[in-house]
């Protein structure tokens, strides 16, 4: 896909962050934007510097929320025309120890990571195939959906289920002219571990001492980073360009991928020479 002017862009988490970079990338390219947030405050501040560049609406929206999603989805297209550009942007990081397991977080984590990129796909995919395709969606996952990467083990599950769910999709909408990526962002400079913090479920534990530590560790990893929001939305409109079901930021990962691959094919190996030394030729049943 080459031909942005004039398409009409759904971003979630996006009025800050990697959301903000995309809406950037995306004002440069000419396409109208419907940044969707949860923060009214950051929101307004993305419309007054992205409104000088192209026409910008902002839409409140918990992307948990299905029948809000649909009435947003109505209503943005009402606004702005038919959505063929869709960016599952948002997401919520929580660090939580095995000891302090408990359904409030993982409900939250789950249903705005992965919940949300499905209620996205679920919302506008059928749109998209009535209007004959011509469409493409990007779904945030993270360096943390392809391996362990000490992210903890809600947000790492939540985006692991994405890039299943991603690859899948990809497959089966390529008929229907729909294009799919996966955007896998390794260490960003983005405040996403801070601001999850403002908006942990009311019923979660409360936060150790350790916790709060680790959460300052790691925010201080990703200031570090050399790879901006910016960067990282013109990675991901360039991979629309040249539809590209990867996207990563950096191949800080590859080592460990590698490893996973390695000792995955191995189990593979080591499966089948019991199976052969068992009789199994091989066949299915």
């Amino acid at each position: 896909m080459d031909n942005f002017k004039g398409r009409t862009a759904f971003i979630t988490g996006g009025a800050r962050g990697i959301g903000l970079g995309i809406a950037r990338a995306c004002a440069k390219a000419g396409i109208t934007l419907a940044l969707v947030d949860v923060d009214e405050n950051a929101l307004a501040q993305a419309r007054t510097e992205l409104s000088d560049l192209t026409r910008t609406e902002t839409y409140l929206l918990d992307v948990r929320d299905r029948e809000a999603y649909e009435r947003v989805a109505d209503q943005v297209e009402s606004d702005l025309g038919p959505v063929s550009l869709l960016f599952n942007n948002a997401g919520v990081h929580e660090f939580v120890s095995p000891t302090q397991m408990n359904y409030a977080l993982w409900d939250w984590v789950i249903g705005v990571n992965l919940g949300g990129v499905y209620n996205g796909m679920q919302t506008f995919v059928p749109r998209m195939i009535n209007r004959g395709g011509d469409s493409y969606i990007v779904n945030s996952a993270s360096a943390a959906g392809l391996v362990l990467a000490g992210t903890g083990f809600l947000y790492e599950t939540s985006k692991f289920g994405i890039v299943g769910l991603t690859e899948s999709m990809r497959a089966e909408l390529a008929g229907f002219g729909i294009g799919v990526s996966l955007l896998c962002p390794g260490a960003v400079a983005t405040d996403i571990l801070r601001n999850a913090q403002r908006l942990r479920p009311e019923h979660a534990p409360a936060q150790s001492q350790q916790h709060a530590e680790t959460l300052e560790k790691a925010h201080a990893v990703l200031n570090n980073s050399n790879v901006t929001n910016d960067d990282v939305g013109q990675l991901a409109l360039d991979a629309i360009r040249e539809e590209r079901l990867y996207i990563p930021t950096d191949d800080s990962v590859a080592p460990a991928l590698t490893a996973r691959t390695e000792a995955i094919i191995a189990a593979m190996s080591s499966a089948r020479h019991v199976a052969e030394f068992a009789g199994w030729d091989g066949s299915t049943t």
